[in-house]
């Protein structure tokens, strides 16, 4: 018995290291109006993050967030606001802003939007649209 659970211990440690599974996770708050509201009045940057649980783009993005935030500490500094694409609560903050799918990442300063990307994944655009911010 030691030595099966010994073998799926090394088996799950390769597999994540396969899959990519071991990025650290994404810093993140979830979307409320209110909360919203306080990040555009602090001046501070902030990222919009349009996603779906179901979405395999959106995973991979929060993957390449997570890694940023885990390479350098000043990603830290941007508050990511994760919207649920499938909340009638954020209908109408996807409609204002007309963002087109889900895997939409939008970077702002208070009320002013700095950069977007759609369904991009590579590391160095999203680097690129966080430093917007910084």
């Amino acid at each position: 018995m030691r030595q099966l659970m010994k073998s799926f211990m090394v088996a799950c440690a390769i597999l994540v290291g396969v899959t990519g599974a071991a990025f650290a996770d994404t810093k993140h708050t979830e979307f409320t109006a209110d909360v919203l509201a306080k990040v555009e009045k602090s001046g501070d940057p902030y990222l919009l993050d349009f996603y779906a649980s179901w979405c395999s783009t959106c995973r991979t993005q929060d993957k390449v967030l997570g890694q940023l935030q885990a390479e350098n500490n000043k990603y830290l500094d941007v508050t990511i606001l994760r919207v649920d694409w499938d909340d009638p609560k954020s209908k109408p903050l996807i409609q204002k802003l007309k963002i087109p799918r889900r895997s939409t990442l939008v970077m702002f300063k208070g009320t002013t939007e700095l950069g977007r990307v759609v369904a991009q994944t590579s590391k160095s655009k999203i680097r690129d649209l966080l430093e917007l911010g910084l």
